[in-house]
């Protein structure tokens, strides 16, 4: 009898150690940049690699929170693609300069065409010289304004002038198309887009024109839209909300956001398949 309670107290205990496993916590890097330090919260497997890696890209409002380096919407999916092997390195574009989110800022000082390609190119550099980077295996993944940084820096006018291996994939949620869409955008690295229906932040016609416009003079370019689903998909426990008369900086000034459970599973498997590739 005394060694069934035991036994029965240790099948309790395992379940609820399991559980309280602390996340993986990021580092920071220091990345420099030709006007400073881009510094960067660093997902890493254990070992020594060499690793997938992939660039993540925050969207207006901003890395981190007050007392958290990573905000959980991107913590959730750092720790997924950490889960499947993966390195995953996020720059920090408005903490860096010093600037909070800039969602509702009118005159951006750090724009997506501009300073944010920029800390692609430099996140890649850094990433380049590291011995565990799988360095063939560099992906970008970015979520609204940095998706549409993402746009900007797989265009064929982008191209690194190094020697180095190109970016491996890209993949944007949501991003802002209607300027890439009216300069004929089109990629030279392998580029899927992922937006709700419903988007009435971003523009789903707009992101469907600009990709189907690149066909027949670009690397693969892909769009996916879940019908229904709103801005912010992905983003777990986020109940549909008007973003319009929220105190909220970190977010647009017009249109819904919110969680649509199955656009959210369906993405991170077409995630899954596209780094596979």
């Amino acid at each position: 009898m005394r060694l069934r309670l035991i036994a029965l107290f240790l099948m309790l205990l395992i379940p609820a150690a399991h559980a309280a496993a602390p996340a993986p916590a990021p580092h920071q890097v220091e990345i420099p940049l030709a006007s400073g330090i881009l510094h960067a919260q660093l997902y890493k497997p254990e070992g020594e690699g060499p690793f997938p890696t992939v660039i993540a890209l925050h969207g207006c409002g901003g890395l981190g929170g007050h007392s958290d380096p990573v905000l959980p919407r991107y913590r959730d999916w750092a720790e997924r693609l950490l889960k499947a092997g993966n390195a995953v390195l996020m720059p920090d574009s408005y903490g860096s300069r010093e600037l909070g989110p800039q969602c509702r800022v009118k005159e951006s000082h750090v724009k997506a065409r501009r300073e944010r390609v920029a800390d692609i190119a430099a996140s890649r550099a850094w990433l380049i010289k590291q011995s565990w980077v799988a360095r063939d295996r560099i992906s970008l993944m970015g979520w609204a304004n940095g998706a549409s940084a993402l746009l900007w820096a797989v265009r064929p006018q982008s191209t690194s002038r190094d020697q180095g291996p190109d970016f491996r994939a890209a993949i944007a949620f949501y991003p802002d198309c209607r300027i890439s869409a009216g300069l004929g955008w089109s990629a030279r690295v392998p580029t899927l887009v992922l937006i709700g229906g419903n988007d009435d932040v971003s523009s789903p016609p707009a992101c469907r024109q600009m990709v189907d416009g690149a066909r027949g003079r670009s690397a693969l370019a892909r769009i996916v839209v879940y019908p229904g689903a709103y801005h912010d998909f992905d983003r777990a426990n986020t109940p549909l909300h008007a973003a319009a008369g929220s105190p909220d900086a970190a977010a647009p000034e017009h249109g819904h956001l919110g969680t649509d459970v199955d656009a959210r599973a369906e993405s991170q498997k077409e995630v899954a398949q596209w780094l596979a590739r």
